[in-house]
């Protein structure tokens, strides 16, 4: 019920479209460009399990790029993630002859995507809608598809 004068216009109400969701990608890159990106299912979180399997996949899709020219050590600097510290990680890590760097303190060149990459494609893609969650990735895969050399 609502107080107003008998010639007045009725309130507008507003109906709020129900979100599709948030999907968490691992995007693992190079200086030429995206090497993979996995979108994590819903429900399913990163686990130790999980995250060896990605890495995995990446020593494959390295040796696809680099055939010939593939060595021994692969150097990665990834975030401080529980699942990246774990030991069944760190050991998948050794066996698959991945060797982490250690983020120095402050380093803007080497500072975490989250701080220097990615809020600038947050931006874009905020001001879209999305209605399903496979628009939500075709949309992130069009932006980062169309990122320049210097962007990696």
């Amino acid at each position: 019920m609502e107080w107003r004068h008998s010639g007045s216009p009725r309130l507008q109400k507003f109906r709020v479209q129900k979100s599709p969701g948030k999907i968490l990608a691992s995007i693992f890159w190079d200086q030429d460009g995206i090497l993979l990106i996995d979108y994590l299912s819903k429900g399913q979180t990163i686990n130790a399990k999980y995250y060896s399997s990605l890495l995995v996949q990446l020593k494959d899709i390295l040796k696809e790029k680099c055939r010939g020219k593939f060595t021994k050590w692969v150097f990665l600097l990834q975030e401080k993630n529980p699942a990246h510290r774990e030991l069944a990680t760190r050991k998948k890590l050794a066996y698959l002859g991945f060797q982490c760097l250690d983020h120095p303190p402050y380093s803007p060149d080497l500072a975490p995507s989250n701080h220097r990459q990615f809020p600038g494609l947050k931006k874009k893609i905020e001001i879209l809608h999305f209605s399903s969650c496979a628009e939500i990735i075709a949309g992130a895969k069009t932006s980062l598809d169309g990122q320049f050399y210097e962007f990696f």
